[in-house]
């Protein structure tokens, strides 16, 4: 969306619409995080549980995109920046926990599997239809879409692991969805990142300007 005071504007956050679909999200989020987490533990799927995780990181990052509304660029871009690393480190979790699945030799539920992360689309579907409008803000907005996209990809992921699972009757489609999983959180975080780096060499490029002058 653009912004207001100019062609080039990002949108920074600062409308009610925008905060109340954000609230919404939020609470979309804290609810798939529970309903997720006991559903993987309990299917013993890495897939479902590194999803759910996706879910908690999501809710407290969009809480914290949700303070920063309305604040400094520099504030915008620093919060950016903690949740592109935050979601780095989420990435190297899943990579992680997935490779302690590959020695871990138990079956995944498929049934379990496929109906939990049918009932998770639906929710990040419902969560990227209210954001959209807004996709192309500055790095603190821009984040927020981006986990709400990958959530929904992850989710047919995991539908697509669920299908792997039931058909294969071992484990490996669970780890290669995980391991996909963690391979998106790490490009978005990358992303993030960069786009918040970018904001805050735009800070100082009027200082140095300021330097220059005679």
């Amino acid at each position: 969306m653009a912004g207001c005071c100019g062609h080039d504007a990002k949108f920074d956050g600062v409308s009610d619409d925008y905060k109340r679909r954000l609230w919404l999200v939020i609470a979309i989020n804290a609810v798939m995080f529970a309903v997720e987490m006991g559903a993987g533990h309990y299917a013993r799927s890495q897939a479902l549980q590194a999803d759910a995780l996706d879910f908690l990181g999501d809710a407290l990052t969009y809480g914290l995109s949700l303070a920063v509304i309305g604040s400094s660029l520099r504030v915008r871009s620093n919060a950016a920046l903690l949740k592109g690393f935050s979601l780095a480190l989420m990435g190297l979790w899943v990579m992680g926990s997935t490779l302690y699945r590959v020695i871990y030799l138990g079956v995944p539920e498929a049934n379990i599997m496929g109906v939990i992360g049918v009932l998770a689309l639906a929710a990040n579907v419902a969560s990227v239809l209210l954001l959209v409008a807004y996709k192309d803000g500055d790095a603190n907005v821009r984040s927020v879409w981006l986990c709400s996209r990958n959530d929904a990809i992850g989710n047919v992921a995991v539908i697509i692991a669920a299908l792997g699972v039931w058909g294969t009757s071992t484990g490996w489609p669970d780890v290669i969805v995980a391991s996909i999983m963690a391979g998106l959180f790490l490009s978005s975080s990358v992303q993030i990142i960069r786009q918040a780096m970018i904001e805050r060499q735009s800070l100082a490029q009027p200082d140095h300007e300021a330097h220059q002058q005679p």
